[in-house]
């Protein structure tokens, strides 16, 4: 069983920087995939960044260039520096894990989807205003 927690959401201005943080709590593993999804109102849930055990990273398209995921395995705390930020990323942010490092795989070229993540939290709020 793996708890997790996210926090650092917030607003901010258009142009603006957040960084949001995940503990995870219980057995992590050796192998994994933790990954950040957002779900705007109205909306359908999208994958947002993925890093798998091996450091592997992936991210939509839509935050290539201004999102950073990163780990600190020591601290078992992911988190997801978002730079640039646009009033469309505004959404709830949730973290999620898996012991299976193959849902961070991402075909080149297609959409990150990273199925079958058996562990969420309960998001954090952000709000971006233009």
């Amino acid at each position: 069983q793996v708890q997790l927690v996210e926090s650092g959401g917030g607003s901010v201005q258009a142009g603006g920087s957040l960084r949001l943080s995940c503990a995870a709590f219980g057995y992590i593993g050796s192998t994994y995939c933790m990954t950040w999804f957002r779900q705007a109102p109205g909306k359908e849930r999208e994958g947002v960044a993925g890093i798998a055990s091996d450091g592997g990273t992936s991210y939509a398209d839509s935050v290539k260039g201004r999102f950073t995921i990163s780990q600190d395995n020591a601290k078992n705390t992911l988190y997801l520096q978002m730079n640039s930020l646009k009033p469309e990323d505004t959404a709830m942010y949730y973290c999620a894990f898996s012991h299976v490092e193959a849902r961070c795989k991402v075909v080149p070229g297609s959409q990150v989807m990273y199925y079958g993540m058996a562990y969420w939290g309960k998001g954090t709020l952000v709000t971006i205003s233009s």
